[in-house]
């Protein structure tokens, strides 16, 4: 059975826990996979501009399915972006001010944005994960295609937090998790999976020839959606449940030891 497309998240993924990946192995496999005609994406809760910093080498020839799927870029061009209507957007912005211990990062395609009343070392974090960032006093006031928002919450409070947001704003977005503390609100329907299967259409793949890698709430739909689903070791409950096979944890370089297989037919791709 040929693979065809190999698709992968990032945090507790593809990097470690000191958000790193063994950049010269990959670009090896990368140069393997692109003789056998496998194409790669990443397909990440992450801003677009963050996600490109990992792959200066290739950036321009790879795809992207970024913002949990609001964003989805082929070898530098649009395929596709979300775009929440102005009135769900604040509608959605009217909740979550009336919720205590939520900090909220609205993600536009432009730029995401926060409130300057919140900490420094909040404003430090998300800096790492959305590269263009704008501290505003309010978050009506930019001008932007909005995508999703983030939400930073203190883990305790995130299963009870996901299950209020999706019963008073399930109609409008859809609450997943994407790791400790966090969750994303999406544009229903808009997700990974749905990413990925816009550029299978574009590319002719099916998912029988698809690898998927993930390890959080919001792989859950490509995880199901590929045939070779891979959950990582350090993954969710959730997300093994979801997937058909196991990856060894992403400080262990779980992800290109699977590549590796997948290079030389090993089982199950042979």
């Amino acid at each position: 059975m040929s693979v065809k497309l190999i698709a992968v998240d990032m945090d507790g993924t593809f990097l470690d826990d000191e958000k790193r990946y063994n950049r010269a192995r990959f670009l090896s496999q990368y140069q393997q996979m692109k003789a056998q005609g496998i194409r790669f994406a990443v397909a990440s809760g992450n801003q677009y501009w963050q996600l490109i910093s990992f792959f200066p080498e290739i950036a321009h020839e790879i795809a992207f399915v970024a913002e949990n799927g609001g964003w989805v870029r082929d070898a530098g061009e649009d395929v596709f972006n979300a775009d929440l209507s102005r009135g769900h957007f604040e509608q959605v912005l009217d909740f979550l001010h009336g919720l205590s211990d939520v900090e909220i990062i609205a993600c536009g395609k432009r730029s995401a944005y926060t409130l300057r009343r919140y900490s420094d070392d909040l404003k430090a974090v998300v800096a790492r994960y959305y590269h263009r960032l704008e501290i505003v006093d309010d978050l009506r006031a930019p001008q932007d295609t909005f995508l999703k928002f983030g939400l930073n919450v203190p883990d305790s409070l995130v299963p009870a937090l996901q299950a209020a947001l999706n019963d008073s704003l399930g109609h409008m977005m859809t609450a997943v998790t994407t790791g400790h503390g966090s969750i994303d609100l999406i544009i229903p329907g808009i997700h990974k999976a749905n990413g990925l299967r816009l550029l299978q259409e574009r590319w002719g793949i099916e998912d029988g020839d698809v690898v998927a890698f993930g390890d959080s709430g919001n792989d859950l739909e490509m995880l199901r959606q590929a045939r070779f689903g891979f959950a990582m070791a350090n993954a969710i409950p959730a997300a093994k449940a979801a997937a058909r096979y196991r990856a060894p944890e992403n400080n262990q370089e779980g992800v290109l030891q699977i590549i590796d297989d997948v290079l030389n037919a090993r089982a199950p791709f042979a």
